[in-house]
């Protein structure tokens, strides 16, 4: 059986929303972090683990792993935490979800595991926008871990042909990048 590890990436610098952690913001009547982070909930994977940077957000993450980072890191450091995470526990699959798109539900996610393997990773798409969530397996880790920056997996996988795109409503990829999109997509 595949092991596969789920991760929540919530320790971005939230350079645009201003002062205020965007993830504490309340969106929809709860924090925004919650959403993504209770979506993940409902998706089969072997263990579940956030990636975070305030310890804020420990307590609305209980049923998760908690890996931290340093407060400022770049996407890329968030991304190599969960990678070095998946690895260390023997993980095959590494399922990544972004805490700032709240709209992606646990149908979609578990659709983008069903479609990753061991030789192929997979990703959301809607028209010509891949984005997370997306499933990566092993043998790409080290390429993963070899970026740096405000980057994430998406640099590599477009134009990847050997991704399989899921896909969905573009609707369901919003993220939240500043306080007009959070107040947007109440």
């Amino acid at each position: 059986m595949t092991r596969t590890i789920g991760a929540l990436l919530a320790a971005g610098i939230s350079r645009r929303f201003g002062a205020e952690d965007k993830l504490l913001a309340p969106f929809r009547g709860r924090p925004l972090a919650t959403h993504a982070a209770h979506a993940l909930l409902a998706v089969p994977v072997d263990e579940r683990v956030a990636v975070i940077s305030s310890p804020a957000l420990r307590p609305l993450l209980a049923d998760y792993e908690i890996v931290e980072v340093a407060p400022g890191c770049q996407q890329s450091d968030s991304l190599r935490a969960a990678i070095d995470h998946a690895e260390a526990v023997g993980a095959e699959l590494l399922l990544i979800v972004l805490a700032d798109m709240p709209r992606v539900p646990p149908s979609l996610m578990r659709q983008v595991l069903e479609h990753a393997a061991a030789d192929r990773p997979a990703s959301a798409w809607a028209g010509n926008h891949g984005a997370p969530p997306v499933c990566l397996p092993a043998s790409m880790f080290d390429e993963l871990r070899a970026l740096d920056g405000d980057r994430g997996a998406g640099s590599l996988l477009r134009g990847a042909p050997e991704v399989v795109r899921v896909p969905c409503m573009p609707h369901l990829l919003a993220d939240i990048d500043t306080p007009e999109d959070l107040a947007r997509l109440q």
